[in-house]
């Protein structure tokens, strides 16, 4: 298919997209999925993060001031401008990430649904409460205001729908936003901030720059950034944390990665087990942090399970975005190599190749793997294979008959995103959601996909409890409590000791 040649056009500051002058660095933004596809050439400044943060820091008063409803028509305008640009937003996140064109579609229609969910249900969560009474004749209100400068820093899996999952609520509570893009995904990042101009927002409401880690590291320590609302890995979500310790003031919602358990007991519907863990553990090539990377099994259903999950593994097709397969490829060649560094762990760490992943020579040229599958011999929380999230397609598949035994495993690696479990006992599900370490428990259906009509966190490694999709609004706003008195001063009542003339 033909594609459409990208200009890169700049960082978006104040309203206006400008090339930086003197810039402090270039990046080469290159299609996964065929490495002849050069998108477009970046480059960045890193004084334009001081300029950006200034920029919203004066746009905030006046876009805080106006009315929700004033905010909501600036969005909706917005959602038209995402639904009427979905098909070429899909294929730029194609292109930047190599996810099939359906995956992208998907993520691409999102956009548009993340307003509609913010303000017809989310906003209810930050609604004015009055209290009559809360001091003896005296009424209270809980408000909700805005906090400031939000800074987005966005992953390069989901380059669009994850960065707006934080923006649209930023927005619509009346804080202004930079947003720095992943620098695997610039191009869906400019093509967001295109949308932003098209829709019209005040200038310097939203803004974007580009750049790497110090790009990022700049944004996160700027003293006018009030918070920090970050989707991507563990390792740069501790980075974020260390530093910004001393600025306290700062709310931080770091959404980070998982080392995802579905567990399958003897009574599961196999069908749907299984394929509800395919999607799971191979869907966007592994790279979800939601993504299912270990599989317990109940040991009297594990050699049948496990059987047909391996033939139907072997059948997924890969391939190049534009013929719609199953699978693309990793994000780049470091991923790919990290990837085959795994398969050896595992195997030096006693855990048996069922299905060895490997790199993959097809017609158009990129990072393409194919999916693998361990069993694991022995449980042991110490196994870097076991315990470390790999963010590619490989699974490991242990067996149990101990449900207390299989909550152990689940809740071993430090990691607490997302775990599900097959069976057609409520009881043992109540058991889970006792037992499990997680901020996502799905019953017969797989870890990956979220509903933004819920929360969307993990505990431990895997965030810093400020939950997003329907919560984002949440951490996104300060509660103001007030005490409302309009009552005259009742001087029988003045205080022992206290006399007034």
């Amino acid at each position: 298919m033909a594609l459409k040649d990208l200009t890169f056009l700049g960082d978006f500051i104040h309203g206006k997209f400008s090339l930086p002058d003197k810039p402090n660095g270039q990046l080469k933004d290159i299609s996964p999925g065929d490495t002849n596809d050069e998108i477009m050439t970046t480059s960045y400044k890193l004084d334009n993060v001081d300029r950006a943060v200034q920029v919203a820091k004066q746009a905030y008063g006046p876009w805080a001031r106006l009315t929700v409803e004033e905010r909501k028509r600036h969005l909706l305008k917005l959602r038209d401008v995402f639904v009427a640009h979905e098909s070429e937003m899909a294929e730029i996140i194609a292109r930047d990430t190599g996810k099939a064109l359906w995956d992208s579609t998907t993520e691409a229609k999102a956009l548009a649904g993340k307003i509609d969910i913010t303000l017809n249900a989310s906003l209810k969560l930050i609604e004015d409460e009055r209290i009559v009474n809360a001091l003896p004749q005296v009424d209270g209100v809980i408000r909700y205001r805005s906090r400031g400068v939000m800074a987005v820093l966005g992953p390069f899996n989901f380059p669009a729908h994850l960065p707006n999952g934080h923006i649209i609520p930023a927005l619509i509570s009346g804080n202004t936003v930079v947003f720095k893009p992943s620098e695997q995904t610039p191009a869906v990042g400019q093509f967001y901030a295109q949308m932003i101009e098209k829709a019209e927002l005040p200038p310097g409401v939203f803004n974007l720059v580009h750049g790497e880690a110090e790009t990022g590291r700049r944004l996160v320590a700027h003293e006018l950034v009030d918070g920090i609302l970050f989707t991507g890995s563990y390792e740069v979500g501790l980075k974020i944390k260390q530093e910004t310790l001393n600025h306290y003031w700062k709310i931080l919602a770091l959404e980070m990665g998982g080392k995802n358990a579905t567990v399958v007991w003897d009574d599961a519907d196999m069908d749907k087990a299984i394929y509800e863990t395919l999607v799971g553990a191979f869907m966007s090539t592994g790279q979800r942090c939601s993504g299912t990377s270990r599989v317990i099994v109940h040991d009297r259903i594990a050699d049948q399970f496990t059987d047909r999950f391996y033939e139907a593994a072997k059948k997924l097709t890969i391939g190049h975005w534009s013929k719609n397969p199953f699978m693309g490829p990793l994000i780049n060649q470091p991923a790919v190599e990290k990837y085959i560094r795994f398969q050896e762990m595992a195997n030096r760490e006693n855990a048996e190749s069922l299905m060895r992943g490997k790199s993959l020579d097809l017609d158009h040229k990129g990072h393409y793997v194919t999916p693998s599958i361990h069993l694991v011999k022995k449980f042991d929380p110490n196994s870097m294979y076991q315990k470390t999230e790999i963010f590619g397609p490989n699974v490991a598949i242990y067996r149990s008959s101990d449900f207390n035994n299989t909550m152990e495993i689940v809740n071993s690696t430090g990691y607490g995103l997302a775990m599900s479990l097959f069976t057609k006992n409520k009881e043992l599900y109540n058991e889970a959601l006792l037992q499990a370490r997680v901020g996502i428990l799905n019953w017969n259906r797989t870890t990956n996909g979220a509903s933004s009509r819920l929360p969307f966190g993990g505990m431990g490694k895997s965030g810093n409890d400020r939950p997003s999709a329907h919560f984002a609004i949440q951490y996104c706003t300060v509660p103001v409590a007030s005490l409302e008195d309009p009552t005259s001063l009742d001087k029988t009542k003045l205080l022992p000791g206290v006399t007034l003339d």
